[in-house]
């Protein structure tokens, strides 16, 4: 008899577990399967009879907490489909039957699957499966019946929306794609499946529109998930790190979305999408610099008002990064270019305030970061109240303690203000990283000290790369006919025409040639 396989939970991933084959002997795969999932009091063991006198015997295994309730009748089900009757006991049943029926196909259940290894047995056990094993056939049979409670389709929680489709993605792989699938109606639609992780043994899922995304593009995304089933992989965010060209850059690389139709949007661009499962989240790859200042929601209003929109995301963009430093430079060195009337009411309100303004702009960003933070992760009734109560009650203190003048109060009250008009979070991030390094260059060097820092900052952008694609694309190199859609939205006619995919319009013009 085989020794049963011997878990203990200091269990690593390169000391992985040896799976024996499927004994025909029903003892030897029932001790191997207890010693898998010692101590595991959730799985169900159920061991019966069937044939002739009742004398074959099999076993059902089965994790209740994860499959349905009435896992039973697979059995039956099994048994019933070997006899010409419907109704009544399976007595004349043999292990030969059994054996004939599945090994050549038999139709049993659309959901029926044959397993040859140990492994597979106890990955469709993990996965939700109930698998049955019979006494004298080295083999398995598995039937699907997981059913873990999952949450409703509702409207999207980081992007929220005014005008256009109110559904979001939920944690289930199966059912986002199918979402996409039936906005997206192209059999030109492809997705590519793998497991990643030996632990966590997590479904990932990445998909692209074929002739529409580059090739090279598609390849570079390949190559850069090499050896990524060894993450174990809880998120999709995971896989942002793996994609990336830079990790050390702070500007992301990748986008990420809730909602379908930013989704759908993404593969007519000719991007690259990517799921996990157990993640509501889609990633977006290649990002690109302008794409962070575009929603969807764009082109479901008319022309003016979006262009107005993206005009100002991208002031916003400006004033988050450099309203601070811009007044610590002005206030610190450049006093002559305030107007006089504003430079003795600024002059006015930091009597008395003890510290440069440098060091004054640091503690009410100081401040702000932390409530944001605690905004973010108390409970959502309490967290807003926090913010804001907390705002008014240290900003009003700080002021009348003379640690902070009202003028640097409205600074960074902006500053922050600005930074939360970003349609992507992980932009806002890197705002709230670079903000700090242009300080402390304005108070160094005044202007010329925010000049470097543009400068310095304008040449990682043309030199970074997304997925081998420039990240600045249409703006470094300029190409005129791109920002068509880039800084303002033109109409809907002209867009049909504008080269936004150049895989698509390629292939599209080849077809008219011809």
């Amino acid at each position: 008899m085989r020794k049963s396989p011997n878990f203990s939970p200091n269990h690593t991933t390169s000391d992985k577990p040896s799976y024996p084959n499927i004994s025909p002997h029903l003892e030897e795969n029932l001790n191997a399967i207890e010693g898998f999932f010692a101590n595991c009091k959730d799985l169900i063991i159920h061991r019966w009879s069937y044939g002739q006198g009742l004398e074959q015997s099999a076993f059902t295994v089965y994790f209740d907490t994860l499959t349905k309730t009435t896992v039973t009748n697979f059995a039956k089900d099994t048994l019933q489909n070997l006899v010409p009757h419907e109704l009544g006991p399976a007595e004349t049943v043999t292990i030969k039957d059994v054996i004939h029926y599945f090994e050549n196909h038999g139709i049993a259940s659309p959901n029926v699957e044959l397993m040859s290894e140990m492994e597979q047995a106890v990955r469709g056990i993990l996965d939700g499966k109930v698998v049955i094993f019979f006494d004298g056939w080295p083999k398995a049979i598995a039937y699907f019946a997981l059913d873990v409670e999952q949450r409703q389709t509702s409207e999207p929680i980081t992007e929220p929306t005014v005008q256009g489709p109110h559904v979001s993605f939920i944690e289930s792989l199966d059912r986002n794609i199918g979402v996409i699938r039936s906005l997206l109606k192209s059999p030109e639609l492809k997705f590519e499946y793998f497991i990643s992780g030996e632990k966590v043994h997590r479904k990932v899922s990445y998909g692209y529109l074929e002739g529409v995304v580059k090739p090279e593009t598609l390849e570079a995304f390949k190559q850069k998930i090499e050896g990524i089933d060894q993450e174990e992989m809880i998120d999709i965010s995971y896989l942002e790190e793996w994609v990336n060209d830079s990790n050390y850059s702070p500007f992301p690389q990748v986008r990420y979305t809730e909602r379908p139709d930013t989704t759908v949007t993404s593969l007519l661009d000719g991007k690259i999408i990517a799921l996990v499962d157990g993640s509501p989240s889609v990633l977006i790859c290649p990002g690109k610099f302008i794409e962070f200042f575009t929603n969807s929601e764009d082109y479901y209003y008319r022309t003016i008002f979006s262009s107005l929109i993206r005009l100002i995301r991208l002031a916003a963009f400006l004033i988050a990064l450099m309203l601070p430093s811009t007044y610590i430079a002005l206030s610190t060195f450049h006093s002559e270019l305030i107007p006089t009337v504003l430079l003795l009411a600024i002059l006015d309100t930091r009597e008395g305030i003890p510290f440069p303004a440098m060091i004054e702009a640091l503690i009410m960003e100081f401040f702000f970061e932390l409530l944001r933070e605690a905004g973010i992760r108390l409970p959502r009734p309490i967290g807003s109240a926090v913010s804001i109560v907390g705002a008014l009650v240290i900003g009003q203190a700080a002021i009348q303690s003379q640690i902070a003048s009202p003028v640097m109060v409205i600074v960074v009250a902006l500053t922050g203000i600005a930074s939360f008009a970003l349609p992507q979070y992980n932009m806002a991030i890197a705002l709230r990283i670079l903000r700090f390094p242009l300080m402390f260059l304005a108070a160094t060097f005044g202007g010329l000290g925010i000049m470097v820092g543009l400068i310095l900052i304008y040449i990682h952008l043309a030199t970074l790369r997304s997925l081998g694609e420039p990240y600045l694309d249409s703006f470094a190199p300029l190409d005129l006919k791109r920002l068509r859609d880039a800084i303002f939205v033109l109409p809907r006619r002209l867009l049909v025409h504008s080269p936004r995919s150049r895989q698509l319009h390629k292939k599209s013009a080849g077809r008219k040639k011809s």
